[in-house]
This record gives structure tokens, C-alpha cells and sequence, in this order.
């Protein structure tokens, strides 16, 4: 990658992680602080205000996507962290769940993921865009990882309000981080040769469709566990919350080393099918685990750690699913879409996560999240393997006229994306390796020359 792709690379992906510590540093915590303010008692409350986020940050998403198109990048991303921290601060002040959640509702109508991907887009070439997408994707798991530790620590310390105002604190961050460190996006549009995708064909598309209901539903099983696992932990191990991070610490750092194996063979051995179908079976039997051994201890600890791993892997798969199953030309509606999905699956986790315990206890949490994670694996099973994809980097001889020739290297079959950089007078080539015959882009330079 070039310095500037790497500080891109860097800096969006601590925008993304200061705005996600924010969240995530909530989520562990939340449930067993609402106890104690007005209105609080009514889990189904205390979903919503976990679950309110996502809602607004799902109704704007596209919206702030399609701003970011006309009004810069940067501008929407200031923007929506402005957004963002308001609704911290309204939510520090709250003085009963009803406020807690229209803090909630603001925090979440800063919706910046579709303008903060687009930036790294505009700000990378496709040679090195899963680099820094990948970068972007890890530093929220190691967020996620980090939060649930932290915040047991820091609610003990701060108390809840304590930790609103620091999640306004790390927004206006952000925002440093968005003026001064992220590079100004060059005025370039690298698909304009290709044909247009319309907005309801990546919608339609049914691969797509499949990954965008996995981050749905994902989530929606994520934030629905928070709302009982708290108690929980508690309730069969006498653990008071301050330190819940002695269960989360060991069970997050194991779970990343164990997803690290699964990652590798589904990159390197091109299984990625299979290890997406097999986390989902974990996801499923760590719901049957909390389930059945809600009320043990070391049960509970056991399943989280299944849990986790399973969400691990899934988090890392999904994003690289949808870059390799979208049109390149599609990519930015692809995301958009995607990020919706997720964001409305965290509202949905909180709003039915909270209701069934209210109405029915945790039982019916886990029940439901073991009939969703069968959906979700049976529509799974009928998804086609994705395109095994490798860069190629080809040089281009110095008799050769580049005048056009990306195009027609992206018109190659087999040939999924190209970057020409005539400084380096090199051509890297995204390919799908099924099928791929170097003998037409041979051809092809030949006659370039």
C-alpha cells in the first residue's frame, strides 16, 4: 500500500473504532444499570433503549450515504459524529429510560458507516480496498473484544453517565481524526466506464440478499443476549457486575485465537462456504447451550466462549462475502444495504430481546435465537459458493499505450476489477481464478502494443 492508503487505512479505522467503543462499551452494562432508574424495570424498555440505535441509524443510513455523494465525504462524517455526541450527552443527563432512549434515537442518526466506507473507497485503489476494509472490519472486533472488559471496569469507576460522556468525548475524537489526520478524497469516479447497476438489482439480488439477513440476524441474536446474559452471570455465579470482565477477558482472547484456524482455511483452502455454514451451527448450538444451562455457571462461561467464536467468524466473512458477490460498480449500494440490515438488527435484538424477558423470561430469548440461527442456516445452505478471487499484477512494457486499456482489461472474462498505475506502468487485476485462462489478457497486450 502507498503512505496515503495506509494513513486512509489507519485513520478511518480509528474513526470507526472510537464511535463503536462508544456503543459497545454500553451493551455489557446497560441492562443491570436500568434497574435503578425510573422506568427501568420494564425490560422491554430497557431493549428499546439498547436497540434505538440501531433503528434511527437504519432509517438513515442510505440517506446519509447518498448526502455524502453530494456534499462531501467529510462534511456527513462531521456531521453525524456531531449527531452522535449530542446523543451521548442526552443520554448522560437522562433521568429515567424514556430520555436514556431519545439519546439513543440521536446517537443513532448520526449514521456514518455507508460515508465512512465510501471515504475508504474513494481513498484507496482496488489493489489494496480489502486491506483497509479489513483493517476497518478488525478494529471494530478488537472494539467489541475490548468494550466488554473494560466496561464492568469503567461502570464501576464512572458509573453509566460517566461512560455517555465518554462515548461524546471519543466522538468529537473522531472528529480531530476526520479533519486532520484522513487524507482529502480525490474527485474520481473508477467506475464510470462500467454499466450502471440499478438500486433494486442490489437489492434483489439474491446472494446479496442472503448476507445482508446474516448481519441482520447476526446482530439481532448479539443484542438480544445482553439484555438477559448480564443477569445471568450474576444470578448463577454470584458475580457482581464490576467484574464481569473476568468471564468476558479470558473468553474474548480465546475466541479469537480459535476463529484464527477457520479463517485460514477458508482463505487459503477456498472453503469459505463451509466455514460460514459451520460458525452458524456454532452460533446455534451456543444458543441451545444458554439455553438448557442458563442457571450454571461454567455452562454459561463455556457458551459465551462458542458464542464468540462463531461471532467472530462471521463478523470477518460477511463483509468479505459481500465484496466478492457485489458488482464493483455496485459496491458503495451494496454496503449501504448491508450496513442497514445490520443496524436494524441491532434494533430488533433490543426491542424483542426486552419484550420476551419481560413477558416470558431469558428462556425465551435463547429460544429465539436458536429458531433464527436455524432460518438463517437453511437459507444459508442454498447460497452458491463465492468466487475464489486473487490479485494479479502484470507489467505494462514501456511500448504499450494505456490510453483505454483499463477498460478493456475489465472487459476481459474473468476479470472482476483492474487498476492501472501509469507512474509504476503496472496493472493489478482482480480475478476470479474459476475458469481463468491468462491467454486473452496476453492477447490483449499484444495488440496494446
Amino acid at each position: 500500500m502507498t503512505p496515503l492508503e495506509k494513513r486512509a487505512g489507519i485513520s478511518l479505522a480509528s474513526i470507526f473504532a472510537l464511535r463503536m467503543l462508544g456503543l459497545f462499551l454500553i451493551l455489557p452494562v446497560f441492562a443491570e444499570y436500568a434497574k435503578h432508574i425510573p422506568g427501568g424495570q420494564d425490560l422491554t424498555l430497557v431493549g428499546i433503549a439498547l436497540g434505538a440505535y440501531g433503528l434511527t441509524q437504519a432509517c438513515l443510513q442510505i440517506a446519509f450515504g447518498m448526502a455524502s455523494d453530494r456534499y462531501g465525504r467529510k462534511r456527513v462524517i462531521v456531521f453525524g459524529l456531531v449527531l452522535f455526541s449530542i446523543g451521548s450527552v442526552v443520554a448522560a443527563w437522562a433521568p429515567d429510560i424514556y430520555w436514556t432512549i431519545a439519546g439513543r434515537c440521536i446517537q443513532g442518526a448520526g449514521a456514518i458507516s455507508a460515508a465512512v466506507t465510501a471515504l475508504a473507497a474513494d481513498l484507496t485503489t482496488d489493489a489494496h480496498r480489502t486491506k483497509v476494509m479489513a483493517m476497518i472490519g478488525s478494529s471494530i472486533g478488537l472494539v467489541f473484544a475490548g468494550s466488554l472488559v473494560a466496561a464492568p471496569l469503567l461502570y464501576a469507576a464512572i458509573g453509566m453517565s460517566g461512560i455517555f460522556l465518554l462515548t461524546a468525548v471519543l466522538a468529537l475524537a473522531a472528529i480531530a481524526v476526520v479533519l486532520w489526520v484522513v487524507p482529502e478524497p480525490p474527485p474520481l469516479d473508477l467506475h464510470a466506464h462500467l454499466p450502471k447497476v440499478r438500486f433494486a438489482q442490489v437489492l434483489g439480488d439474491a446472494q446479496l440478499l442472503r448476507l445482508n439477513l446474516g448481519i441482520l440476524l447476526l446482530h439481532l441474536i448479539q443484542v438480544s443476549m445482553f439484555v438477559v446474559v448480564p443477569a445471568a452471570l450474576i444470578q448463577s455465579g454470584s458475580l457482581p457486575l464490576p467484574e464481569h470482565w473476568k468471564v468476558y477477558l479470558p473468553v474474548v482472547l480465546a475466541s479469537f485465537i480459535l476463529m484464527v484456524p477457520a479463517i485460514i482455511v477458508a482463505e487459503k483452502k477456498a472453503r469459505m462456504k463451509q466455514v460460514f455454514l459451520g460458525a452458524i451451527v456454532l452460533l446455534f448450538l451456543s444458543q441451545v447451550g444458554l439455553l438448557l444451562g442458563r442457571r450454571d455457571f461454567l455452562a454459561i462461561v463455556v457458551m459465551l466462549l462458542v458464542f464468540f467464536v462463531a461471532f467472530n467468524i462471521l463478523e470477518a466473512t460477511l463483509p468479505s462475502l459481500i465484496s466478492r458477490i457485489a458488482p464493483p460498480q455496485a459496491k458503495g449500494a451494496a454496503l449501504g444495504v448491508y450496513n442497514t440490515s445490520q443496524a436494524f438488527g441491532l434494533f430488533l435484538g433490543g426491542a424483542l430481546g426486552g419484550w420476551l424477558a419481560k413477558h416470558i423470561g431469558p428462556q425465551a430469548v435463547f429460544a429465539l435465537a436458536i429458531g433464527l440461527s436455524v432460518i438463517w442456516l437453511l437459507v444459508a445452505l442454498s447460497m452458491r459458493a463465492p468466487p475464489v478471487i486473487a490479485m494479479r499484477e502484470y507489467a505494462i512494457k514501456p511500448h504499450v499505450d494505456l490510453a483505454g486499456l483499463r477498460a478493456r482489461l475489465v472487459g476481459l472474462p474473468g476479470v472482476r476489477d483492474a487498476v492501472v498505475e501509469p507512474e509504476k506502468r503496472i496493472a493489478y487485476l482482480k480475478v476470479n481464478l474459476e475458469g481463468w485462462d491468462e491467454g486473452p489478457l496476453r492477447s490483449l497486450l499484444g495488440e496494446a502494443s
